[in-house]
């Protein structure tokens, strides 16, 4: 098959792609060729305007026929490019991560809340349970400057991702990475306890997108029958292992809060907040405290 951005200007090319994504249903074709091109090219957008009449070399053009390729096949840009921007910071992906995405840093915006709330004399210290490419835990060390994390992780291509973006961005000295599942491995007391964990119904994971059925790690989608294993196993956890005062902030799936919320309660732990909505009005960050003695 002939490559179609063969001979084409950045334009044309850019033109050409979008037409592509568009004929495969991709509901944000535009974007997702601009980006993809931007890629290829190494240029910003002003980069695609200025040189938008230049032709596309043999080489630059058989690069973006393999992503174009791949695209239309429901593999995510992130995916391709490997990696995602997750609270303004760049994080490189794995077949063992997730890809973050925008309703997660609902977490993050909860969790500085809290901490902005506390007074205490020692610097904070953090775990963010099934840390995955360390996105929640990474943004929080970057801005909370004299805060020490610990990441845990069932799979080990997950830290080692980690532990590289941790290095990425200058905060490997704040940050440690542990395997282990859930909390097991961790002593605390943690000022703060963070977690996206896995939380869609075993049933409903071949109803999902190609994009996250075919491409994120089944061990980080999968909550079981009905989606509360992990938040079972992971609260009574997380409360032995809080500080008093401390708090836990987990992500919810659609119609889940609720459910956390009662095995939060179940855990001895007090909810004194509603839980956090994300900008679809989902409420997607849900938080409790372990209270003093």
């Amino acid at each position: 098959m002939s490559n179609p951005f063969t001979g084409q200007s950045i334009e044309g090319a850019r033109r050409t792609l979008a037409a592509l994504l568009r004929s495969a249903r991709l509901e944000e074709a535009e974007l997702d060729a601009r980006i993809l091109i931007s890629a290829v090219l190494a240029l910003d957008l002003t980069g695609l305007v200025t040189q938008a009449a230049r032709p596309l070399t043999v080489a630059e053009a058989s690069r973006l026929a393999q992503h174009a390729q791949r695209r239309i096949a429901g593999e995510p840009v992130a995916r391709i490019l490997g990696t995602r921007e997750f609270w303004g910071l760049p994080f490189r992906l794995s077949e063992a991560t997730l890809v973050p995405r925008p309703d997660t840093e609902t977490v993050v915006e909860l969790a500085l809340e809290i901490f902005r709330e506390r007074q205490a004399s020692h610097p904070p210290r953090i775990a963010d349970i099934g840390t995955g490419s360390g996105a929640i835990l990474l943004a929080l060390l970057h801005e909370i400057p004299d805060a020490f994390g610990v990441g845990t992780d069932l799979s080990q291509n997950a830290l080692r991702t980690a532990r590289d973006n941790a290095a990425a961005l200058g905060l490997a000295d704040r940050a440690a990475f542990v395997a282990c599942s859930y909390a097991a491995a961790l002593r605390g007391p943690f000022d703060l306890i963070v977690s996206n964990p896995p939380y869609i119904p075993s049933g409903e994971i071949p109803k999902l997108s190609i994009e996250v059925r075919g491409h994120d790690p089944h061990l980080a989608l999968d909550g079981g029958n009905d989606g509360y294993d992990a938040y079972r196993a992971l609260i009574p956890q997380a409360a032995e292992r809080l500080a008093p005062g401390g708090a836990l902030i987990v992500e919810a799936g659609l119609g889940q809060a609720q459910n956390i919320e009662t095995l939060m309660r179940g855990a001895a732990l007090s909810l004194d907040r509603p839980p956090r909505a994300d900008l679809a009005g989902i409420p997607r960050a849900v938080s409790a405290r372990k209270m003093p003695p």
